[in-house]
Parts: structure tokens; sequence; C-alpha cells
């Protein structure tokens, strides 16, 4: 099997005055989670439909396994398994009956598809709730049938589209635990999400994507690390107490500043003897945070250093946009 599963070069999509891709690269390496990162409206899923065939690309290519995904359309589709962020399986049958369903669609054997309905319930957790409707089903437990479904064909790849999107914790966790287990055994999983924490828990790798662009792309550790060993949060008392400290802090050296309303963040890789300078100038300038935290820096941290905003922030205009256009 070739050492790269998933090969995006330059793709575009635009949607009519809205450009959804504009010409992204990334590689995804075999048996690895890998996250696609980005705010609604950034063109996570517009990408993930045209690497599932769903969508023809305007421009640039991608290949899935070796195969093209516009040229071998096809084979692809055999090569791969999707579970949206919206749950696709019908609430009215039960587990079982759905994942039968999907074994007839992607022509498995008769006798095949009993038995990987079994294992997929039995691996899922679903056994006890195999022959009732889905549509009794806790949040958690259908979102699991859903990626199970995804699975019936044991496909190599797996697009995951905010597969947690609407889950409680627990659900989320349970999630997080599959979706491990299914790499350690050899799948490949592209993962999209909004969530800071599922990216950097579950992803070896991660691309940052905003308007359609990749605007990072490393480990969660090193983009981290980019930031800094420490982030230090200190709360002023107001918006222009902050914005005069922001202007103080910005002066001294090795030091990365941002304000953000009456909140001034700051990260360096000599985080104890930068925080004492900032401390020292604040108060020589006779400014006193009202609160203070350190700790270490996360990937809204990062997001929020390429992007200006938090990634889990309301919808961009571009996200509008491709609402009504049927895209995200």
């Amino acid at each position: 099997m070739t050492e790269t599963a998933i090969l995006v070069e330059g793709l575009a999509k635009r949607f009519g005055d809205v450009m959804a891709l504009d010409g992204i690269d990334f590689q995804v390496p075999t048996g690895t989670i890998f996250g696609l990162l980005g705010p609604n409206g950034a063109g996570k899923t517009t990408a993930v439909r045209v690497l599932a065939t769903v969508l023809t690309p305007d421009g640039g290519r991608a290949e899935v396994l070796g195969h093209d995904v516009v040229r071998d359309a096809e084979a692809v589709r055999y090569l791969i398994g999707l579970a949206g962020q919206n749950a696709a399986v019908d609430p009215n049958l039960t587990g079982r009956e759905n994942l039968r369903l999907i074994g007839r669609l992607t022509q498995l054997q008769g006798r095949l598809i009993e038995t990987r309905a079994a294992e997929i319930l039995e691996r899922f957790g679903l056994m006890d709730a195999a022959d009732r409707p889905v549509r009794t089903y806790s949040g958690g437990m259908r979102r699991r049938l859903d990626v199970g479904a995804a699975l019936v064909h044991r496909p190599p790849v797996l697009f995951l589209d905010e597969p947690t999107t609407g889950l409680d914790p627990e659900g989320r966790n349970e999630l997080w635990a599959v979706i491990r287990e299914l790499v350690a055994d050899g799948t490949t999983v592209l993962l999209t999400t909004q969530y800071l924490e599922e990216a950097d828990r579950l992803a070896e790798r991660i691309v940052v994507v905003d308007h359609g662009r990749v605007i990072a792309d490393d480990t969660p550790a090193a983009l981290k690390s980019d930031l800094g060993s420490t982030v230090t949060e200190l709360g002023m008392s107001g918006e222009k107490e902050a914005e005069r400290a922001h202007s103080l802090i910005s002066g001294l050296p090795r030091v990365h500043s941002e304000r953000e309303g009456a909140t001034v963040r700051v990260s360096s890789q000599e985080g104890p003897r930068v925080l004492i300078e900032v401390l020292r100038a604040l108060d020589a300038n006779g400014i006193t945070p009202s609160s203070l935290t350190v700790r270490e820096p996360s990937l809204d941290d990062v997001f929020l250093a390429l992007t200006g905003r938090h990634a889990e922030s309301n919808p961009t205009p571009q996200a509008s946009d491709l609402a009504k256009a049927g895209v995200a």
C-alpha cells in the first residue's frame, strides 16, 4: 500500500462568488489521523466532499491511495467511508437493519453482511441495542452507528466530517476511543473539526484552513510551540486599560502579545522571566491587572494568532454564503 493515503495539490472549488477552496495542498500518511481544522465556512466540508467524489473540483487535483478523485471516482468510492456532520442512518430501522442495508448498497455478499453487521455492533458497543429502532438511541449511540455504517465494507480510508458535533463530553470521548482503535488497526482517518481539543487529542498532523486557504500545516505540538512555552492572560479593568497595557508589552523583547477586549494575552519561550518583566513594566506605569492566568498554549491560541479570532466563533460571511449554496 502507498505511504501517502491522501494527496491534495492546488485544490480549488468555487460556488458563485464564493471561493470555497483556494488552492489548498496537504498530504495524509497512511494509517494516521489527520486533522483539517477551521471555523464554519473555512472550506473543510467542501474539501471532504471533493475527496469523497461528491463534488468535482474546479482546479488542482486530489488522489486517494493513488486514485484520482475525478478520473478514478468509482475506484475511490470503494476505498473510502464517509460519516458526515449529520447521522445518515434511518431512525425507523434498527441498528442491525441499517448495517444490513449499507452492506447491500456496498455490494457485500449475504453471509458477509450478517458477519460485518455483528462485528460492527460489537465493536461499537451497540449489540444490546442492535434490534431497537435507531430513533430510541442516544446521540452518542447514533453517531457511533453512523461511523460504523461507514466501515461496513472495510474501507482503508475514512472521512469524518465534524463527527462529534452535538455530542456531550461522554459521547465525544467514546467516539474518540473508537477512532483511535480504527487507526491502530490500519485505517487512515481524515477528521474535520472546529474543536481545538479534538484535533489536539487525536490528530498526528493538522492543517488549519481559513477562507479556503491553508494557513498552517504541522503537528499539534509544533504549532503550539511556535507560540512559546507558556501563555499568560492578563485581565484588565477595561478595554482602554488593556490597550495601554498591550502597547507597553508589545515593546518588550522576546514577547508576543495580543489584545482581545479587556484581556491581554502574552506568549513567550521564556515564560517565567518574561512574566516578571511584563509585571514590572506594568507596575512602573501604574497598571495593575485585575486577573492573571498562566497556562500552556492551546491550539485555540494558535488559531487566534493566525487569524485574529477564535476557531469556535460565529460563522464568517463566507459560511453564510456557503450555507445558501448548500456547502460548508
